[in-house]
């Protein structure tokens, strides 16, 4: 018996990875079979007549809480930060997902197939993120990659809460510290390399001093992105700069080093002191200087479904629409490890994909139909002017 094939026909294909076309795209088995201008249809095939209107691979936001951090409620349903101890690398965010947080289903409005889920930034190590499909009923079919890094924050936020408490850290001095010592008593630990004695918080900073998954470093002044730089230098891991408010400042030394930044949020006021240099020209002013960029919502900072739209305001303040667009797609993709499986549609990748109304960059379209791995699990309904989500 045959695999079922759909094809997506008559549309404006945009790849990510190669020029734009009109044609057709067919999926097998969840992953792109064909794709081109003269795409043959099987005559067994599902076909959707795109008439013309966009389709994209899935958007990708690599920063955010969704299912750590529901909207609109607080107390006991938050499990962003476990800040009993300022190293808690061993937590994992995948224990910690709720699949049914409403953010999901605001998540494929935005055309966004897939996630980066970190532990917050109350802690100079706060645990293990998971990278995660946006539609399903538990982790275990949802998760692309887990661990997908290590978030670590440098600056306020863990100044504060220690400082508050009266302990380490409660300043720079000691966040920089704390980290030295954990990643001193890491390499101490491998070099005993002891297999009856594990230990799930120097495992985990093993896998960062093996370059098995990145350092997540939270940082927004251009002092601490230097910190972030200078710990990376001694301890040899591989580092992802999240949210880089300042980063533009340094840009030709962090682009010297290709380091990406997962930048934003963006549509926020400037609430604290470290973020003072906030400004949607950021994202351009980095790009320009050769620095590969993502762009995040930090959700629910900014709902997720917004994520396209910081994009568009970025374009305005000077980004090219094209690094614009790989900022959602392939650019996270590479961050998270799955660049192979999506970020681009060609053939042998997984069939996450989204038909639009039009251009993503105009404010005025829309995600139309969400496909993941092939399947519809989003369809937008306009006589209703809602969204419909398949069943879980």
């Amino acid at each position: 018996m045959s695999t079922p094939v759909l094809a997506i026909t008559n549309a404006h294909v945009v790849p990510i990875e190669g020029d734009p076309f009109d044609g057709t795209v067919l999926i097998s088995g969840g992953k792109i079979l064909q794709l081109g201008t003269e795409v043959e249809v099987p005559e067994d095939a599902e076909v959707h007549d795109a008439a013309g209107q966009w389709l994209l691979p899935g958007l990708i936001d690599a920063h955010v809480h969704l299912g750590m951090h529901p909207e609109g409620e607080v107390g006991s349903t938050n499990d962003v930060n476990e800040m009993t101890n300022p190293i808690m690398a061993a937590v994992r965010a995948i224990d910690a997902v709720d699949p049914f947080d409403p953010g999901f289903n605001d998540a494929l409005a935005g055309g966004i197939t897939a996630v980066n889920v970190n532990p917050g930034s109350g802690n100079p190590v706060g645990g293990q993120a998971v990278a995660m499909h946006t539609h399903g009923r538990y982790m275990e079919e949802m998760v692309l990659r887990s661990p997908s890094g290590v978030k670590s924050a440098l600056g306020e936020n863990p100044k504060r809460v220690y400082g508050d408490k009266k302990q380490t850290p409660s300043t720079r001095l000691g966040n920089a510290l704390v980290i030295r010592e954990a990643f001193v008593a890491a390499q101490n630990y491998m070099a005993k390399a002891d297999p009856n004695a594990k230990d799930l918080k120097m495992e985990a900073l093993a896998m960062v001093l093996r370059r098995e998954i990145p350092w997540r470093q939270h940082c927004h002044r251009a002092d601490d992105v230097a910190t972030a730089m200078r710990l990376a230098e001694e301890f040899g891991y591989d580092l992802v700069l999240d949210h880089g408010t300042e980063a533009h400042v340094l840009a030709d030394v962090v682009a010297a080093k290709s380091i990406p930044v997962l930048i934003g949020p963006l549509f926020t006021t400037k609430s604290k002191v470290e973020l003072r240099g906030r400004s949607l020209a950021n994202p351009g002013k980095l790009a320009a200087a050769g620095v590969e960029i993502s762009i995040i919502t930090d959700h629910p900072v900014i709902p997720i479904n917004f994520l396209i739209h910081q994009c568009t305001l970025a374009v305005k303040e000077g980004l090219d629409p094209v690094t614009a667009l790989r900022a959602v797609t392939i650019n996270p993709a590479k961050v998270l490890g799955l660049a192979d499986r999506l970020g681009s549609l060609e053939v042998g990748k997984d069939a996450d994909v989204v038909l639009w109304s039009g251009d993503p960059l105009d404010v005025m379209q829309r995600a139309l139909t969400v496909w993941i791995g092939g399947k519809e699990v989003y369809k937008y309904d306009s006589a209703a002017k809602a969204g419909v989500p398949a069943q879980r």
